[in-house]
């Protein structure tokens, strides 16, 4: 160990002369004071420099993530999308069009008659034009068992085009049977002539 009064008596001018001990400290303390030195005057700008590249790959990975994130809810909605059109497209099949439609008063009329039901009354209304597609209510009367009637509501369901029974009434009638009073819908889609003449003038070019 060098003591306090070996380190006072050491030659600065002949360092070659020194302890083990005092040399190695010497060393030691010189380099330490040149990394200190280094990081203060040289390495500084690097370590800001490498901060600054850190914090933009966080950036940028934060920016990957949120682009990533758009891009499979743009798989998603464009998916959706599809599956909603397809689905659109299976509903318009079941809409008839404009010369369908006598055909189609004739298929419900059948309907009837198919389970033996009596119609009182089968009076087409007014259509209802609402955006591209319009509806048509039906008043119906019909007396039968209630078998009869039960079948007859069933094949209404099942027919190709969508028709809906509403505000229905049943009743029994003088004849032992049931009455049945009940607005019938079906829906039809405009053809391109009752859009265009639908469409403001300004906006029919």
């Amino acid at each position: 160990m060098i003591n306090l009064d070996e380190l006072k008596n050491l030659n600065p001018k002949n360092p070659g002369s020194w302890p083990w001990l005092a040399k190695i400290i010497s060393f030691a303390a010189m380099f330490i004071v040149i990394v200190v030195a280094g990081a203060l005057l040289d390495w500084q700008d690097q370590w800001e420099n490498l901060q600054k590249i850190e914090n933009e790959e966080a950036t940028l990975k934060e920016a990957f993530l949120a682009k990533k994130k758009e891009a499979i809810n743009l798989d998603l909605i464009k998916k959706q999308l599809t599956e909603t059109q397809e689905s659109f497209g299976a509903l318009l099949k079941q809409l008839p069009s404009k010369s369908e439609m006598d055909a189609l008063l004739t298929d419900i009329n059948q309907a009837g008659l198919g389970r033996g039901l009596q119609f009182d009354l089968f009076r087409p209304g007014t259509e209802k034009v609402s955006g591209a597609f319009a509806e048509l209510p039906i008043t119906i009367k019909v007396a039968g068992t209630y078998d009869d009637i039960g079948k007859f509501s069933s094949d209404i369901a099942m027919l190709p085009r969508i028709v809906t029974l509403n505000d229905i009434s049943i009743n029994p009638n003088g004849a032992g049977g049931l009455s049945m009073d009940a607005i019938a819908k079906t829906f039809r889609y405009l053809d391109q002539e009752e859009v265009s003449s639908k469409k403001p003038a300004g906006a029919k070019k």
